[in-house]
């Protein structure tokens, strides 16, 4: 079975469970800030990134037509440097949307499984009809070509996180995201991938089982502590 297969069985929090508790990622690899617009019976969303940068307008030289080149099965990001970023809410700068539902129609055709776009989006029922997923930090109506275009394909986008720090995502991490939220699984986790979905997997096993003590009176730290005592057997030590 494929990573994106494997992955697609969990939830973001089921993934991020599995980077905090497995490979010690404090965070969890969470992406804060994005919202989910249509696609959401299509599950959970996995696939490398397929990274695309934005730019202003002024800076770029030359358009890059990155959505005609899209290989199948990616998901494709789209960013702006950081200088366009805002720690909070609408957390861009740029008010025009980045990405529209005729880029999802085509996106779609070439295999795309979805679309996360830090900025904004517009065309939001074309996206449902398509029932293709999309995410965005938020909404705008208006096309983006006097204010900035795609400059640069197969980057690292930088991503202003809400504390200041600044995050990079890089072509060919892997990205998960449904309802819950978005998170990035970084391509220095590939070398131990099979072991982290096997901790994933036991982790939910270990959850029901907790759920169920707790269903029948067991306190839940007590339920806790005796359901997932055997996980630690799975962590590598360091």
């Amino acid at each position: 079975m494929s990573h994106s297969r494997a992955l697609s069985k969990f939830s973001t929090c089921d993934v991020a469970d599995g980077l905090l508790n497995f490979c010690g990622i404090d965070d969890g690899g969470f992406l804060g800030n994005l919202t989910q617009w249509s696609g959401s019976e299509q599950g959970t969303l996995v696939g490398p990134a397929y990274t695309v940068l934005f730019d202003k307008v002024e800076n770029v030289d030359e358009e890059v037509n990155y959505i005609d080149s899209l290989p199948r099965g990616v998901v494709l990001v789209i960013g702006l440097p950081l200088e366009q970023q805002l720690p909070t809410a609408p957390h861009v700068i740029v008010s025009q949307a980045l990405y529209g539902g005729l880029m999802s129609t085509r996106a779609q055709y070439l295999g795309s499984r979805g679309t996360i776009v830090f900025g904004r989006v517009r065309d939001v029922d074309e996206h449902r009809q398509l029932n293709y997923p999309v995410f965005s930090h938020a909404l705008g109506v208006c096309a983006p070509r006097m204010a900035v275009k795609p400059a640069k394909i197969g980057v690292a986008l930088p991503i202003l996180m809400p504390d200041g720090s600044v995050r990079h995502l890089n072509p060919g991490d892997y990205v998960v995201a449904d309802e819950n939220g978005v998170v990035q699984i970084p391509a220095s986790v590939s070398s131990k991938m099979e072991k982290l979905i096997n901790y994933i997997d036991h982790s939910i096993k270990a959850d029901q089982r907790v759920a169920q003590d707790i269903k029948i009176g067991v306190p839940a730290k007590q339920a806790q502590r005796n359901r997932r005592a055997a996980l630690k057997d799975l962590i590598e030590p360091n």
